[in-house]
């Protein structure tokens, strides 16, 4: 398995002062392995969000070098800021990210919790997975008076820390260590520098709501108990409250979507521009403080092409076009996908190598002539598989927006996803065909001289020949599925592009044949022979398919051609 990959997302309680922040934010880049995404500064709110990702060993690390840099730089007896907090290093929450549980990830949230204590000597309290009691899984809890309060909370014994002194360090403060979900932090611009209509609209939106008044008195109405009553508001897992930016000169409400699967940015700022709309006040923009989830500017992207009943399968920078454009992520600076959106900023930190279809087309083709094996027959096939499913795509786009045609738009964008999901596989294949022949190549030149490492070089090799045949395997089933596209393209799309089809259907189908050969010969070298029987079959019943599919394809179009 991969390694496990966890995100920091440390805060401190300083966003004016470039020097101090360069000072802290170089101690995470001294740590090899842990890599360095985002800094995002706020000179209002006087505090600056970092984003760090990494193996959890070198993450914690980071987190620790970087929190005694801040500890003996930031003095919280001079802070203030629109922003809650009680320490110098406020919060430091650790988000898994791939191939880790939230279990484990806790688990790592404590043991850096301990550290910070023991060797930065911080006091230390523990909130949402892992959180030592139930009342402390809520960060505002934790928080609660923010630093002004901390100094007599701490001599209450509900209130003492988990981890760390359980006495007021008055430059230092305390710190609150966490492990959560992703979480967005995004705020919503207003034209208007007023906080209390900011915060009335951030009441309007939060889960928490307000708290309810007597319409005729105005005081707060009370249970039996005599704890306030609450008004929800109308999103889940939202926290937010409005506050006014004096360094752009608006107000703004300030979210923390805590579960974006519930509420996804897009609906966050629908709601917030319909409740501001109902106040006199106008949305002009928003701002991600810190980094999102491809799939969540993917989804925002998706969102608003259906609200303009256009085609939803158009390639991602396309979609994150329109996310950026419809959210306004422009309105306050320039927004950058590669720096903001966190798969492209860890692939870029991450030295991720370069991939056959990052090549321009000239040079793929120049690649393919030389003198190296690979890429061969295997990548050529995806990558006519490909282009045959774009085809489709595109006529399924261009049908979605013909004129006349305006009630079918999402019967098309329907087709063109289909469409899409079917090239993005194949070109993902066309790299991963090259990767499985590299993988037999590695097994080839390991050592063979005694009994046992001969015998680890023929189980390596074969495991490699395996997956070097379920992947143009897997190019055939894809190519296949594609050929279905091209079909209803052919059939019902717009008559003025069925040649396109027609080219997508002899492309799809060379796709099938091509990878059905790429197949056959690795199955030379297996020797699972009852396996070897099986996906000749299977693969030569595709190819049986394919072939009749492309008959179909063409009667079609040559039809309508005339």
């Amino acid at each position: 398995m991969s390694q496990p990959l966890i995100e920091c997302v440390p805060n401190f309680s300083e966003g004016r002062d470039p020097a101090v922040i360069k000072q802290i934010t170089d101690q995470i880049e001294t740590v090899e392995g842990a890599w360095l995404l985002d800094v995002d500064p706020g000179k209002a709110t006087n505090r600056t969000v970092v984003t760090f990702v990494g193996p959890p060993e070198p993450v914690l690390e980071a987190a620790v070098r970087a929190a005694r840099r801040a500890a003996e730089l930031i003095d919280m007896r001079k802070h203030k800021g629109e922003h809650p907090r009680f320490g110098a290093l406020d919060v430091c929450p650790l988000v898994p990210v791939a191939n880790i549980t939230m279990e484990e990830t806790a688990q790592w949230a404590h043991k850096l919790a301990k550290r910070l204590a023991d060797e930065v000597g911080l006091t230390v309290y523990c909130y949402e997975s892992a959180a030592t009691r139930p009342e402390r899984r809520n960060l505002a809890t934790v928080r609660e008076g923010e630093y002004e309060a901390l100094a007599q909370r701490l001599t209450r014994a509900e209130c003492q820390p988990d981890y760390g002194p359980a006495e007021f360090k008055a430059k230092s403060g305390a710190t609150a260590v966490g492990a959560r979900d992703f979480l967005v932090a995004y705020n919503v611009n207003l034209n208007t520098t007023s906080t209390r209509r900011a915060n009335a609209i951030a009441f309007d939106i939060r889960e928490k709501g307000r708290e309810k008044h007597d319409p005729k008195s105005g005081a707060i109405v009370r249970d039996e108990h005599g704890q306030p009553l609450w008004i929800p508001g109308t999103l889940k897992g939202v926290k937010a409250i409005g506050w006014y930016i004096a360094e752009y000169g608006v107000a703004q409400i300030s979210i923390n979507l805590t579960n974006i699967s519930v509420t996804p940015v897009h609906i966050a700022f629908d709601e917030c521009c319909k409740k501001a709309g109902a106040r006199g006040v106008r949305v002009t923009g928003s701002e991600l403080v810190g980094l999102i989830p491809l799939g969540a500017m993917l989804d925002a992207g998706r969102y608003f092409l259906k609200k303009q009943h256009r085609s939803t399968g158009v390639s991602d920078k396309e979609l994150i076009k329109i996310a950026v454009k419809s959210l306004g992520l422009n309105d306050l600076y320039p927004f950058k996908p590669e720096e903001k959106i966190i798969e492209y900023a860890i692939a870029a930190r991450g030295g991720k190598k370069q991939r056959l279809i990052d090549l321009t087309v000239e040079e793929f083709v120049e690649e393919t002539a030389s003198e190296s094996p690979a890429p061969g027959g295997g990548s050529i096939s995806a990558g006519m598989g490909a282009m045959g499913a774009a085809l489709a795509t595109m006529v399924a786009n261009l049908s979605s927006h013909k004129r006349g045609w305006e009630d079918r738009w999402e019967e098309f964008s329907n087709w063109a996803e289909q469409g899409k999901a079917c090239h993005v596989e194949l070109l993902r294949l066309i790299d991963a065909d090259t990767d499985a022949f590299n993988k037999i190549m590695d097994a080839l030149g390991l050592p063979k001289g005694t009994d046992a490492e001969k015998a680890a070089r023929q189980a390596a090799l074969q495991a490699a020949t395996r997956h070097a045949i379920e992947i143009p395997f897997q190019v055939m089933q894809t190519a296949l599925r594609a050929l279905d596209v091209v079909k209803a393209m052919a059939e019902i799309g717009n008559p003025n592009s069925v040649s396109d089809a027609g080219v997508g259907a002899l492309a799809a189908r060379s796709a099938v044949l091509g990878a059905y050969l790429n197949v056959k010969i690795n199955c030379a070298g297996l020797t699972d022979k009852a396996y070897v029987a099986e996906i000749v079959a299977q693969g030569a019943e595709l190819e049986r398919q394919a072939l009749e599919k492309e008959r179909e394809i063409l009667a079609v179009v040559n039809s309508k051609i005339g």
